[in-house]
């Protein structure tokens, strides 16, 4: 384990391939371990919704979040029925993060693609005029957009509790912070592997990530921050996992988690490289970068 680290520090991983016995010990694993939050992504497996509400029935301390929930999959009104739902149930271990996904994951939901920033802020503006018919609940817990450019960030700023970020560099985290300010929530995904062979930490980089290098918006984000189409062939070049991931010992991988930190992260939620391989309790990495 390390030290207490300055943010509040999470977890996100994809759980869909674990049955549900399975599922509950990993959460479990990760509350035993002191980890403050458990993101849950959502893609073609588990509906994200009742997943969020079947693992807080079986946890005590550890916040749920949805990260992301799809807009595209359901409507507005069913999303603000299930935050508030939520939010009651959990008694304050709720968070809901919202995004657009991509175009190609909703083209093959069967959605018309639109414009992200249109999108998003007719969502919003229809989240918000929905009352549940339910008995009044405060507070709803934060309400977070994934957004790495500055429109939808813009938008995330003045309308929601701030941002989370995916696959990007501790510069991306000062560029975020410096267009949020300073009160926005800076929900901050870093990649993580504890592994030191160079060899084997770049081959599962490659294996875990390789998808997102194909993605047209990372690669636009990416591009500003230096990197070219040279960098995003064969499923990523050495230069940008190196940049991405942060892997290593633990020591190593602390620090590249302190320069989001210094560079205005308000949560670290780690995304491991190795939950994937073995069991998902068997993660050296969970094991090596939890909280005291």
């Amino acid at each position: 384990m390390t030290s207490k680290p300055s943010c509040p520090r999470g977890v996100i991983a994809m759980t869909d391939r674990l049955n549900a016995r399975e599922m509950i010990q990993f959460v479990r694993f990760l509350e035993d371990l002191n980890y403050e939050s458990f993101w849950i992504p959502e893609l073609f497996g588990r509906e994200i919704m009742a997943n969020a509400a079947h693992l807080l029935a079986h946890t005590k301390r550890l916040v749920i979040a949805t990260g992301i929930a799809n807009v595209y999959v359901r409507d507005p009104n069913a999303t603000a029925q299930a935050r508030q739902t939520l939010a009651e149930f959990a008694e304050g271990r709720f968070i809901m993060g919202l995004g657009v996904s991509n175009i190609g994951v909703n083209t093959a939901r069967g959605h018309t693609w639109e414009a992200p920033a249109v999108k998003l802020n007719a969502y919003l503006d229809a989240m918000d005029a929905v009352q549940p018919d339910l008995p009044a609940y405060k507070p709803l817990g934060p309400l977070l957009v994934a957004a790495h450019g500055p429109v939808l960030q813009q938008i995330a700023t003045a309308r929601t509790d701030g941002v989370m970020t995916y696959l990007m560099s501790p510069e991306h985290t000062e560029i975020s912070r410096a267009r949020l300010g300073p009160a926005a929530d800076l929900t901050v995904v870093v990649p993580v592997l504890a592994e030191s062979d160079k060899a084997r930490a770049r081959e599962i980089c490659r294996k875990s990530l390789g998808y997102y290098t194909t993605l047209d918006y990372y690669q636009r984000e990416w591009r500003k921050l230096g990197f070219t189409d040279a960098d995003f062939k064969n499923n990523g070049s050495d230069r940008l996992h190196d940049n991405l991931v942060a892997w290593g010992g633990s020591e190593s991988i602390e620090q590249r988690i302190a320069e989001h930190e210094a560079a205005g992260a308000s949560r670290i939620v780690l995304l491991p490289l190795d939950t994937g391989i073995g069991e998902a309790t068997d993660s050296a990495t969970l094991t090596t970068l939890a909280p005291r």
